[in-house]
């Protein structure tokens, strides 16, 4: 059995070896011929050579074993709506999401701007772009008019997918009248804006640049939409820096390298299997959204639980309450959120299992990595905390003191070893 100590040093003395059995996680239409060129340093381009596709292994590659297994589960404590998607259904949305861009102009290469609340129709159209190889770039929700037009001059969208609003602590934001304004204030036009109408706030149409989604949708229910098999080091989506220290930056990220990181990490840092839900508490406006709401959790073959809400609405026990119906296993949240819940009544909380891991995903204070206070002060959940650049989103793990039973490094190694030998 190796020790996590040894199997740090050899992804470190033994680079490409390492990284090429990592690859192996998920599929690739062509085999990489060099799994990292490092020529010209500090730039590095992995897995080169190989094709694949995002969607292809968040999605496609689950439906001969999984098909009627969760794949999305989509809740709104501001609408009170759920919405579950199985992987088969989460494959149709998706291709009928694919077709709409194809049928608004959009190609490979093309960028898509996303501009949407936490709704499962921003998961279709993420994986929708990935799947016909644009770059989709998500704007967080409710960004202000100013902040929203740097961003599509800067990325000269195609399309940009948006609705009609979104909710907050009860209080509808309306997003069509800010992507108006700043369609006026940017220098750059979209050829098209497709809309998802949720009927919570009005929504001027412009003829001839606006697409109700609904019903362009109905025209595509059962579109065949292939994915496009994608170099490696070609890029899946933007990014933008807040723009706190000046211009907001893209930082783009490649395809080939980030979905083995992320496969690999939900391997060996959240020791996740298929079948399992995962609950990320993060906004897809944010990259932790991108990565652990989105991708990584579809990439390993588990269920994962989109969120539009806060953590003490409609009561500081909600999230529990998500945890305990849809058997969540593990939950990724910040301690932000923890100190909020920490502040609640602690009898809100039921005494039931709670996830097998529960990272935190910023700087936490030992206090704050101790879930057993406030409202989940009854449960012993293991958990550990993660840290990693913001805008990168590589996960870096290290157990936290939240309880005897925490799970370690180590002992994922050896589960995993053992079950790498018995197979």
């Amino acid at each position: 059995m190796v020790s996590f100590s040894e199997f740090h040093r050899r992804s470190i003395e033994d680079r490409d070896a390492f990284w090429s059995e990592q690859a192996q996680l998920i599929e690739w239409q062509t085999p990489p011929r060099q799994i990292c060129d490092y020529s010209n340093p500090p730039f590095a381009r992995w897995f080169v050579g190989g094709t694949t596709n995002l969607c292809h292994n968040a999605v496609d590659r689950h439906l001969a074993e999984r098909s009627h297994q969760n794949a999305l589960i989509a809740i709104s404590t501001e609408t009170n709506t759920e919405r579950v998607y199985s992987y088969a259904q989460l494959h149709r949305e998706v291709q009928s999401m694919a077709a709409c861009l194809q049928a608004l102009g959009v190609k490979q290469g093309d960028r898509v701007l996303i501009y949407m609340p936490m709704i499962a129709e921003a998961s279709f159209a993420m994986l929708a772009c990935a799947r016909i190889g644009a770059i989709h770039s998500v704007v967080f929700g409710g960004f202000a008019s100013s902040s929203l037009a740097s961003r599509i001059e800067d990325a000269e969208p195609t399309v940009i997918v948006s609705a009609d609003a979104g909710s907050r602590g009860g209080k509808v934001v309306a997003y069509k009248p800010l992507l108006d304004e700043a369609l006026e204030l940017s220098a750059y036009k979209p050829q098209a804006v497709l809309l998802v109408d949720r009927g919570l706030a009005a929504a001027n149409m412009r003829a001839g640049r606006d697409h109700d989604w609904a019903a362009l949708r109905s025209q595509h229910l059962d579109a065949d939409v292939p994915c496009v098999w994608q170099d490696a080091t070609q890029p899946s989506y933007t990014l933008y820096t807040s723009g706190t220290t000046g211009k907001p930056k893209g930082v783009q990220r490649d395809t080939g390298g980030y979905a083995v990181a992320l496969a690999s990490s939900m391997r060996w840092i959240f020791d996740a299997n298929p079948g399992d839900t995962f609950f990320c508490t993060s906004d897809i406006g944010w990259v932790v959204g991108h990565s652990y709401i989105i991708y990584a959790p579809l990439l390993a073959g588990m269920a994962t639980v989109m969120y539009e809400g806060l953590p003490v609405r409609p009561d500081a026990g909600i999230w529990w309450s998500i945890v305990e119906k849809y058997k969540v296993t593990h939950m990724f949240s910040a301690p932000t959120a923890v100190r909020v819940l920490k502040k609640q009544d602690p009898n809100i909380s039921s005494d039931m299992t709670c996830p097998r891991s529960r990272p935190c995903g910023s700087p936490a204070s030992r206090s704050t990595s101790r879930p057993r206070s406030g409202s989940v002060r009854r449960s012993r959940c293991p958990s550990s905390t993660t840290t990693g650049r913001p805008k990168p989103a590589g996960r870096f793990s290290r157990c936290a003191t939240a309880s005897s039973s925490r799970p370690r490094a180590s002992a994922v190694l050896a589960r995993r070893s053992t079950a790498t030998t018995s197979s």
